[in-house]
C-alpha cells in the first residue's frame, strides 16, 4: 500500500494538529462561567475536531451541563485523535475526543492512554455521517473505482483508510494500490477541485458541500464494513485517572449526560454547529448527525483493530482490557 509522506497544505481554515500547544489563530471555545455551581470550578482542556459531531459538546457546554459538575471546558481544535496524544501525555490537555486509532497506537506503546467513553457512532443505514466523495466528472462512482487513486483522509493509518481498504477489497478492487494522502477535512474540496487528489473521505458539512456542488458519494465505508461503527471516543490518561479519579468520573458523567441531552435536542446541536463552524443555519440544518452515546461498543472496536492488523496499519491489536476503562 502506498502512503503519501507529505501532508497536503493545511490552509487557515484547517484544524490544528495538537503537539502540546494551541494555535493562537484558532481561538479555543469555553463554556460560560457565570452560573457555576457552589463548588470550586475545575478547568479542563478538551481536544476535539472542528466537525459537525462536536456540535453535541459545544451545545452541552452552552446548556451548562458541565458546569453542573463544576467543570469549565475549553475546547482545543485538533486534526485527529492521534495528534492529541502528545498533548494528553504532556498534560497540556486533560481529555480528547477523536478516532479510536490514537488510543489504539498509544496502548501498543504502553503510553497509558485509556478510552473512558464512546462519543458518537455512525449510522447503520441511509446517509451516513461520513463518506468518500469525488467530483461529478471523475469517473469514480463506486469503491472499486478507488483502486489506484489518490484518496484523502484527515489522518493516515486510522479508521478512514482501514474501512476504505476493506470496502474496496469487498468490491473487487485492489486496496494495496490506493495512495492515501493526509488532508484536513476543511481543505478536501479545494484539493479535489485542484486535481491534487481523486477522492476524499470527509464528514459533514464537507461531505454535503461536495455533493451539493455536483459531486458523488462513492461509498460510506463504515456502513460497508462495520455498520454503526464508533466514529469518536472520549479518551484521557491512566495517570489522570490515578491522580484525580473524581475529576475523571465527574467529566465522564457530564459527558454521558451531555450526549444523552444532545440526542434529544437536535435543534440546539445544529445551532451550535452553525455558530462554532461559522456556516449558515440552512447548511447546518442539512447535516447528517451521528448517534450520540457514551456506551462503548468494545466488539466493534475489536473488529476494527483486527481489520487494521489485516491491512498492515497496526502491528498488533491493543490490549482492550487495559485500554477500555468505562466510567
Amino acid at each position: 500500500m502506498k502512503k503519501a509522506l507529505t501532508v497536503v497544505a493545511l490552509g487557515a481554515a484547517a484544524a490544528l494538529a495538537l503537539s502540546g500547544c494551541t494555535d493562537s489563530g484558532a481561538a479555543p471555545t469555553s463554556a460560560p462561567t457565570e452560573d457555576a455551581g457552589s463548588g470550586e470550578l475545575r478547568s479542563v482542556r478538551v481536544a476535539a475536531l472542528p466537525i459537525a459531531e462536536t456540535g453535541a459538546l459545544w451545545a452541552a457546554m452552552e446548556e451548562g451541563i458541565f458546569e453542573d459538575q463544576n467543570i469549565e471546558v475549553e475546547v482545543v481544535p485538533a486534526q485527529g485523535g492521534a495528534q492529541a496524544i502528545p498533548a494528553l501525555l504532556s498534560g497540556d490537555i486533560q481529555f480528547a475526543i477523536g478516532q479510536p486509532f490514537g488510543p489504539f497506537r498509544a496502548d501498543l506503546q504502553d503510553l497509558g492512554v485509556v478510552i473512558i467513553g464512546d462519543y458518537a457512532d455512525s449510522l447503520a443505514e441511509g446517509k451516513d455521517v461520513n463518506a468518500v466523495v469525488s467530483l461529478g466528472d471523475s469517473g469514480i462512482a463506486g469503491p472499486a473505482d478507488l483502486a489506484g487513486k489518490r484518496v484523502a483522509v484527515n489522518s493516515l493509518g486510522a479508521a478512514g483508510d482501514v474501512t476504505i481498504m476493506k470496502a474496496v477489497e469487498d468490491a473487487g478492487g485492489d486496496p494495496t494500490t490506493i495512495e492515501f494522502v493526509e488532508v484536513a477535512f476543511p481543505d478536501a474540496q479545494a484539493q479535489l477541485e485542484a486535481g491534487n487528489i481523486d477522492a476524499a473521505w470527509v464528514p459533514d458539512p464537507f461531505m454535503s458541500n461536495v455533493v451539493n456542488a455536483g459531486g458523488n458519494i462513492v461509498v460510506h465505508p463504515y456502513q460497508a464494513t462495520i455498520p454503526g461503527l464508533t466514529v469518536l471516543t472520549t479518551i484521557t490518561t491512566q495517570e489522570l485517572m490515578d491522580s484525580d479519579p473524581e475529576l475523571v468520573a465527574d467529566f465522564a458523567a457530564a459527558m454521558a449526560e451531555a450526549l444523552e441531552w444532545a440526542s434529544g435536542n437536535e435543534e440546539a446541536v445544529r445551532a451550535a454547529i452553525s455558530t462554532n463552524m461559522e456556516i449558515p443555519e440552512e447548511a447546518a440544518a442539512g447535516i447528517t448527525l451521528p448517534t450520540f452515546t457514551s456506551e462503548i461498543k468494545v466488539a466493534d472496536l475489536e473488529e476494527l483493530a483486527a481489520l487494521a492488523v489485516e491491512f498492515g496499519v497496526l502491528d498488533a491489536e491493543p490490549d482492550f482490557d487495559r485500554l477500555v476503562q468505562p466510567q
